[in-house]
């Protein structure tokens, strides 16, 4: 039986062996070729999926951007940035705090180390979008929503997209109350005042110490590069000075020309005479020591709010062009209490 077995398979084998040979030799005539078919269209080229990066992303876009930013005070390595380790400082005054306080609302208590002056990635993150076309320009900016103030959490400014970021840092901190009232005041620091990032309050038209006067205080929100202009358009304006405009901070002629087309003024009628005469009337009353701080103490009403703006109006930095209204109220009715 076994026998029997072993011969079978070894016939099958043979056999599979010559079918191999047999067929090898057989010819296999060419293929007939068909008729051509018609020509396909041609297709619609895409969009260059790398054209929108490029706009931004490329040496001759980038090179004026760090050559800017460079000049600013928010690249400034003179020292400023090393407060961004305090708790106290770090919301603005180093990269650290800055995110945290974005991304959570909060610093850290302990302070920071190592912290670093600002950079590009402080305010700007990943992009949001990258649909242009629809959702206007996507700059990655960390914040475009509307901010609530530190110093108020009943007041929200909203300058609309990109001016939004800048509101985050130049709003007045919270470490004093804003004196109103009639009744005694008392100043605990030499520091007293809203430090140095009133801008966007100005603009807005709020935060001072509003002193019952003659000046009538105009509408919040009314101020004209408030309703028709923005901290981008004024102070990043195109330009091929990159000491002035881009990333640089610093507003340009053009872009002030078309609405000032005599040329912008530096400051506002009379703002110099004004504070020169508000400083000495709080001198007058012994508020300032021999640096120029204020001297802390118990105060009226009316001195502490007028100290209050004159320290508003002096950290504002734009002597009055933020929102000339709002100046002149606070500082023709500060005189006004201060010499009755």
């Amino acid at each position: 039986m076994k026998t029997s077995h072993l011969l079978r398979i070894l016939m099958i084998a043979i056999s599979g062996f010559l079918f191999i040979q047999c067929t090898s030799d057989l010819e296999i005539p060419d293929p007939i070729a068909g008729p051509a078919g018609a020509d396909g269209r041609d297709g619609v080229d895409g969009t260059d999926g790398t054209a929108s990066c490029v706009t931004c992303h490329s040496n001759t876009t980038r090179e004026p951007i760090f050559a800017s930013f460079m000049t600013s005070s928010h690249a400034s390595e003179d020292g400023a940035f090393a407060r961004g380790g305090s708790a106290n400082c770090a919301q603005c005054h180093g990269d650290k705090g800055y995110l945290d306080y974005i991304e959570t609302g909060m610093v850290d208590t302990a302070g920071y180390s190592g912290v670093e002056p600002m950079n590009c990635a402080t305010c700007h993150d990943q992009h949001s979008t990258f649909d242009f076309e629809n959702d206007g320009p996507d700059y990655a900016l960390r914040n475009t929503d509307a901010v609530t103030l530190v110093i108020d959490d009943a007041t929200v400014i909203d300058f609309e997209g990109s001016s939004n970021n800048c509101i985050t840092c130049h709003q007045p901190r919270n470490s004093y109350e804003i004196p109103s009232g009639t009744a005694d005041y008392e100043i605990t620091s030499k520091r007293f005042g809203p430090h140095h990032g009133p801008q966007a309050t100005m603009l807005e038209g709020v935060m001072g110490a509003n002193i019952a006067g003659t000046e009538a205080y105009p509408g919040v929100g009314s101020a004209a590069h408030r309703t028709g202009s923005s901290c981008v358009s004024c102070h990043m304006g195109e330009s091929t000075d990159t000491s002035q405009g881009l990333h640089s901070w610093v507003p340009t002629d053009a872009a002030c020309v078309t609405c000032h087309p005599n040329g912008a003024p530096d400051e506002i009628a009379g703002f110099s005479e004004d504070m020169a005469t508000l400083q000495a009337l709080l001198e007058a009353n012994s508020m300032f020591d021999a640096d120029g701080y204020y001297v802390p103490g118990t105060y009226s009403a009316k001195l502490a709010q007028a100290a209050w703006n004159y320290r508003t109006l002096l950290e504002d930095n734009s002597k009055g062009i933020h929102n000339p209204g709002y100046t002149r109220a606070l500082l023709k009715n500060s005189i006004e209490a201060l010499q009755e």
